[in-house]
């Protein structure tokens, strides 16, 4: 910021013409508020380097952020691409038939996978550690009027 400079050059320069010296008392204080000005000249030459030096590391960080941006959007198109593997994609979803399970023990419900529960896996629950047995047949399978949907 040279404007600021040149002014405080024609201070100075003004002052040195009037001769203004430091024997007198209003002389030392009109040459030290050059000196500050001067000081404040420089200081703000600073800061208008930093602010460049800010404004060009935005700018940068701007760009580098854009290209992430771009990288993510092709991702994302790549991953989330539609195309007839998406029907297969959902009927392996129907595989996965969870079933939830209330423990008899502690009473917490927790789903199971219903492929371990229709082999009659015994599943550990994962509250209290009790062991649950599923098996094919229920108790009441043994009475000749069950109606249950075991058999």
């Amino acid at each position: 910021m040279s404007y600021m400079h040149e002014k405080v050059a024609y201070l100075k320069g003004l002052a040195e013409g009037m001769e203004i010296g430091k024997d007198s008392k209003e002389g030392k204080l009109l040459l030290q508020i050059i000196e500050v000005l001067e000081d404040f000249a420089d200081e703000v030459d600073e800061v208008y380097d930093e602010l460049d030096d800010l404004s060009d590391a935005v700018v940068e960080l701007d760009d580098y952020l854009e290209t992430i941006d771009e990288d993510l959007a092709n991702l994302e198109d790549d991953i989330y691409e539609e195309s007839d593997d998406d029907d297969d994609f959902e009927d392996e979803e129907d595989d996965d038939d969870y079933e939830e399970v209330e423990c008899p023990d502690c009473g917490e419900s927790f789903f199971v996978d219903g492929k371990l529960i229709d082999k009659g896996e015994d599943i550990e629950c994962p509250n209290c550690g009790v062991i649950i047995e599923f098996t094919d047949e229920c108790d009441c399978c043994e009475d000749e009027n069950c109606d249950c949907e075991c058999k």
